[in-house]
């Protein structure tokens, strides 16, 4: 049986490590005596891999979330970390993300452009976001994702709906907050709940799939769908599927993307 620290090697070259992160675990710490990180993890599995000259070890090209379990990109050498970067920075990677959302949604798909900002009430813990209608959120950056309905049920007897989520744009929570805007909050999301949804076992967003074209090497790396009906840690029961995870999909999200481009 896996442990739930046990991290999933997908891609390893001489320029980039991928893998597939736990749900919640820290990407890294100042502290490094911390284990609950991915930092701690890498380096008791590829020792050879820790760079001493780096503060976190290793070369962090992106995040995510505590909670969001999913493929992350480690680039291992200060060349490719320069092209992994400059690859986010120009919005030219494409990243991927499943999620079950509380409620259905009865749209195929929706493209929910709303800015976010910091919510001044939390600048301290978990750095809140907020939309930008909000009257605490400050600073407010464009942000665009596109939401493909997969399937349609139930979990643990409510409505739910399964989704795969594109973002166009690279904000703190984006996801998370753009689902509560549309009053689709993710499943096991305890701060975008307003810390009523304790009752899951873990928060339901995972990093599924990244292209990540750049001038060192192209990548385009899957994880496998933690969400599926046959675990019943998920208590996930489909009655209605909308869509199939096949390359349809994504030819989809790049029309949309080009269509309404950010």
């Amino acid at each position: 049986m896996k442990h739930k620290n046990d991290i999933n090697i997908l891609y390893h070259s001489e320029n980039f490590l991928v893998v597939s992160k736990p749900y919640d675990m820290c990407i890294n710490s100042n502290n490094r005596e911390k284990r609950d990180t991915l930092q701690f993890e890498l380096k008791k599995i590829l020792p050879k891999l820790v760079n001493p000259n780096l503060f976190h070890e290793f070369h962090f090209v992106h995040r995510l979330d505590y909670a969001t379990s999913g493929v992350i990109c480690i680039a291992l050498n200060k060349k490719a970390a320069r092209a992994a970067s400059n690859a986010f920075e120009a919005r030219t990677a494409k990243k991927f993300y499943l999620a079950l959302l509380h409620g259905h949604i009865n749209e195929p798909y929706l493209i929910i452009d709303k800015a976010i900002g910091i919510d001044v009430r939390e600048k301290e813990g978990n750095h809140k976001m907020c939309i930008s209608d909000s009257l605490f959120c400050e600073k407010p950056k464009n942000s665009y994702t596109i939401l493909i309905v997969l399937e349609k049920g139930f979990r643990n007897g409510k409505p739910a709906t399964k989704v795969l989520l594109c973002p166009a744009t690279g904000r703190r929570h984006q996801l998370r907050v753009h689902c509560s805007y549309i009053g689709h909050t993710v499943i096991g999301d305890y701060t975008y709940s307003e810390r009523k949804d304790i009752e899951p076992y873990r928060t339901f967003l995972h990093s599924f799939r990244l292209i990540l074209n750049n001038d060192i090497e192209n990548l385009d790396v899957r994880s496998t769908d933690p969400f599926v009906a046959s675990d019943p840690k998920n208590q996930w029961s489909p009655t209605n599927v909308a869509r199939i995870l096949d390359e349809d999909i994504f030819y989809d999200i790049y029309n949309l993307l080009q269509l309404n481009k950010h």
